[in-house]
């Protein structure tokens, strides 16, 4: 599969994940597993637990979790869960189907 190169628009995203909860632990080893192998040295992973900061969650809306908010480049996404399926994160991160490259 191919990565994303360093000189492409940098990835930010934001994952809101409450406390020790088995698929908030999941979801920030996903991401972050996801965000190395597809867009290293291209991306800020910002996690944000709910439990610590849950006027951070109101601002952006946030009432499930895991949450991944995609905040750069644009569009915007919102990605629920653990993030356990790549495939499905990549499409919704890149709007492509990473299957067929």
């Amino acid at each position: 599969m191919p990565r994303i190169s360093a000189k492409s628009a940098l990835m930010r995203l934001r994952l809101y994940i409450a406390g020790s909860a088995p698929n908030s632990v999941r979801a920030v080893v996903n991401a972050r597993a996801i965000c190395e192998q597809h867009f290293p040295s291209a991306y800020e992973l910002e996690v944000v637990d709910l439990l610590d900061s849950p006027e951070r969650a109101l601002a952006d809306g946030i009432i499930v979790t895991p949450t991944l908010l995609k905040l750069a480049p644009r569009p915007t996404q919102r990605i629920i869960g653990n993030l356990s399926d790549t495939e499905q994160v990549l499409m919704a991160l890149v709007g492509t189907d990473r299957r067929h490259e």
